[in-house]
């Protein structure tokens, strides 16, 4: 009777220990699964790292996401301007039959102070490279610049347009990811059945900021017009703010003769040249 209690007793410990054991093991695989939700969680929520261009064409990994190359910022501008005032008339092509026949740029619709005109699908593009709150207004002066005839099928009646950009200043930084840059330009309007041409000063300050990235739409359902603008946005700066341009001494004051110094307005908006074109 006593050796058959002991082993009753033996048996009562043994069970107990392997549950214990049990819910201990449950224990740490519900705290190891918790860990590693929070972990999963935290990946998610971290911003991916920042890449940009290098002139040689070379990508690196920008260790401070503010931070951006001197050479990156002024090419920015380039490019924006560049393409914001490229008013040809046609798309840019997307085949090789397209280069030798291009297709006639239909413009799109901008609701204007004056009504609704158009600008060009390149100005339209470009725009993304401002900020949201910034775009709406510049695109709506856009309107206002760009002639009407540059969407006429008449060839004889047809106007297109160019920024010829003379000289981008070096940008100053003005804060943490923050910086101004000054372009010398002009904008240069023809007739395309003759020659002649309407030169427009575009001296301008622009203010520029860097920005977060964001995701990249798929490849198989991005449509050609989102590569266009994530190709825009995938500089991770934008411009926030244009205004006029003083060619003063903080700008290394050029010739007087070539480049005419501005009035004071450097604090003002963007606002379309002064210099109005004539009618052809």
């Amino acid at each position: 009777m006593v050796r058959l209690l002991e082993k009753r007793k033996r048996t009562i410990s043994l069970l107990s220990t392997f549950a214990i054991a049990t819910l201990g093991l449950h224990v740490f695989i519900l705290l190891l699964l918790i860990f590693q939700g929070l972990t999963i969680r935290k990946l998610s929520l971290q911003k991916s790292p920042t890449f940009v261009q290098l002139v040689d064409g070379k990508p690196v990994t920008v260790t401070d996401d503010l931070e951006r190359q001197t050479e990156d910022i002024r090419q920015f501008v380039s490019k924006t301007m560049t393409a914001m005032f490229d008013w040809s008339g046609t798309l840019p092509p997307q085949s090789i039959e397209q280069v030798t026949n291009p297709t006639l740029d239909p413009g799109i619709n901008i609701t204007t102070p004056q009504g609704s005109k158009k600008v060009t699908t390149s100005s339209w593009i470009a725009s993304f490279a401002l900020s949201e709150d910034f775009r709406k207004g510049f695109l709506a002066q856009i309107a206002d610049m760009t002639p009407p005839e540059v969407f006429n099928n008449n060839s004889n009646q047809a106007i297109s347009a160019q920024l010829v950009i003379k000289r981008v200043y070096p940008p100053v930084k003005i804060a943490p990811g923050k910086w101004e840059v000054g372009m010398v330009a002009n904008l240069i309007q023809k007739k395309r059945s003759e020659d002649k041409k309407i030169i427009i000063p575009f001296n301008k300050d622009f203010l520029i900021r860097s920005v977060d990235t964001f995701v990249y739409p798929l490849a198989d359902t991005a449509t050609d017009l989102q590569k266009a603008i994530y190709s825009i946005r995938n500089a991770k700066m934008e411009i926030y703010e244009v205004r006029n341009l003083c060619l003063l001494d903080e700008y290394e004051k050029p010739n007087e003769e070539q480049f005419p110094v501005c009035e004071n307005t450097r604090n003002s908006n963007f606002t379309t040249p002064t210099t109005q074109p004539t009618p052809f």
